[in-house]
């Protein structure tokens, strides 16, 4: 939606985000080799050619927690994990596991009859709701005990966000839909459904506004290589806007009665459907297709674990997750052979940890390695919250410890120089582990189409498929020696790379803002397990 955002900010002359114009990347440039292909990619390549050509990996199953997954896509439908003990469709649950015809995993956020949650509000609307009835009409000089007093203040600061969120999307959402009204008029007058530069450069505009619109379809043109991608691009925005209207911040809206659970007891377990693909499964499918397409059918991309086999758990809904489904889909993870959790989500608010923690706590007990996105608003994680995170804590939010088999994953792009660090991604000197590719990525989408998409939700998965391949290739290991195996073999970078920290433009070594000041990379990763599995 980039430039979308640009056109707002020439309606406003506010820099809602700074993108700058660029060149696309090679094709597959993830797993490239920074020495022989100039790409700071994680050199996946080359560690199949090198190291892994002629030798045969174990299965691995990688739980994708997310928003569903398009299992017959025709990259992945030999990549999903089967429920061997359970017969598909025959409404029975073979494997008495708690959840009938799970084959390919399970849907937390639908119900029995097939419905499914599409849409759902961001926490911080939950939470203000839920509290607003007792504090709603409470004075800041109102008496209250020393843990409503606390209540109280974090319900002014979480109303106070709600009320800013809502009012930038509601701004943003006319902004949008005024640019797409110019750019339809355009098209009309024009009457070419798919324009060139031109063509475009020949229309005479009605107006200022107008004017702007046609400079920014130009320059989408110039970008993207075609109109209809710009196009795409605008169609997504004023979709993602209106969501935001409409059902993200909408105080009016909550569709959790379409699951049917009893949604306070966080200790229930067994509801949702077998349904792993939902309404709405673009996000899920690009991040399964990063780990786990497939690499022999000459079809598509290129997979970074040849011989991973992808559990698909749907928890993720237009909308933030909800902790409850979260911890219920690490605990189906863990008890149904996962070895590898990828977790391309997160939020600023979180309602019950301790149910979360929980289930981390489960995971860690039974070897299982979770890898998490760090998160795009492009802030500091040291210093702002972002859940889930490996940290327990009490119910009174004291620190209780740490999940030690647990990968947080920034962003990075292409570009071997001070932007090598995606402008868009979240870091953090004690709190983010390394960098992965996160820019431009392309991989599946539903209906086996294929797109690029940006975000730590993409480098989460290029770690996934690292810890798969380590897993599959040297499965004596242990979560926490891949984990150590991944993060002592990084590249790292010398130069310094531009971030924005308190509001302003910084230099820094990639050290500063990441726990080991490095990249991703498989063939080191594969070359020093192979290392350590003969030193051991």
């Amino acid at each position: 939606m980039k430039y979308i955002l640009n056109f707002l900010f020439l309606i406003w002359l506010v820099p809602l985000l700074g993108f700058s114009q660029e060149k696309k990347p090679k094709p597959n440039w993830q797993n490239l080799d920074l020495q022989a292909d100039g790409i700071p990619g994680m050199s996946t390549e080359k560690a199949y050619e090198k190291l892994l050509m002629g030798k045969t990996g174990q299965s691995v199953v990688v739980a994708v927690i997310d928003g569903g997954v398009d299992i017959h896509h025709e990259d992945l439908k030999d990549k999903i994990w089967m429920n061997s003990k359970e017969i598909e469709g025959d409404s029975i649950d073979n494997d008495e596991n708690g959840y009938i015809d799970d084959v390919n995993g399970w849907n937390f956020i639908g119900n029995a009859k097939g419905k499914n949650v599409q849409y759902d509000n961001l926490e911080v609307l939950r939470l203000v709701r839920e509290l607003q009835p007792k504090y709603v009409s409470v004075l800041p000089s109102t008496p209250l005990g020393e843990k409503e007093r606390r209540q109280f203040l974090e319900y002014q600061k979480m109303n106070t966000d709600y009320m800013r969120k809502l009012q930038i999307a509601e701004l943003t959402e006319r902004a949008i839909k005024e640019f797409k009204n110019h750019v339809d008029s355009i098209i009309t007058r024009i009457d070419k459904k798919n324009p060139s530069i031109g063509e475009l450069k020949k229309y005479k505009p009605k107006n200022k506004l107008e004017r702007k619109a046609l400079a920014m379809m130009i320059r989408g043109i110039n970008d993207e290589g075609d109109f209809s991608k710009f196009y795409e691009d605008l169609v997504e925005g004023v979709d993602h806007y209106e969501a935001e209207v409409n059902y993200h911040l909408n105080m009016a809206y909550d569709p959790r009665s379409i699951v049917g659970d009893h949604y306070r007891d966080s200790k229930e377990r067994y509801y949702g459907n077998a349904d792993v693909k939902g309404p709405d499964a673009l996000h899920g499918t690009h991040v399964a297709g990063i780990i786990a397409a497939n690499r022999a059918n000459n079809l598509g991309i290129k997979g970074i674990a040849d011989q991973a086999k992808i559990m698909v758990l749907r928890v993720v809904p237009d909308g933030d997750e909800r902790d409850k489904d979260v911890a219920n889909a690490l605990f189906y993870a863990v008890d149904n052979g996962a070895r590898v959790v990828n977790m391309s989500f997160g939020k600023a608010y979180v309602k019950d940890k301790q149910i979360v923690d929980s289930a981390v706590r489960y995971a860690m007990q039974h070897d299982v390695l979770i890898i998490h996105a760090a998160g795009n608003e492009g802030q500091d994680n040291d210093a702002n919250a972002n859940y889930p995170n490996r940290n327990y804590v009490d119910s009174l939010g004291l620190n209780m410890g740490v999940a030690e088999n647990w990968i947080e994953v920034g962003a990075s792009n292409w570009k071997y120089d001070e932007t090598l660090v995606a402008e868009f991604s979240n870091y953090g000197k004690r709190t983010v582990d390394v960098f992965a590719p996160g820019v431009a990525i392309h991989s599946t989408v539903p209906e086996s189409k294929y797109k690029d998409e940006d975000g730590t939700s993409m480098a989460a998965p290029a770690v996934s498929g690292v810890a798969a391949l380590i897993r599959s290739y040297y499965p004596k290991f242990t979560a926490a020696e891949v984990k150590k195996i991944i993060l002592a073999s990084v590249v790292k970078p010398s130069q310094k790379i531009k971030i924005v920290q308190d509001k302003a433009k910084k230099k820094v070594l990639l050290s500063d803002i990441c726990i080991t000041g490095g990249l991703v990379n498989a063939y080191n990763a594969l070359q020093l397990a192979e290392k350590l599995a003969v030193d051991k």
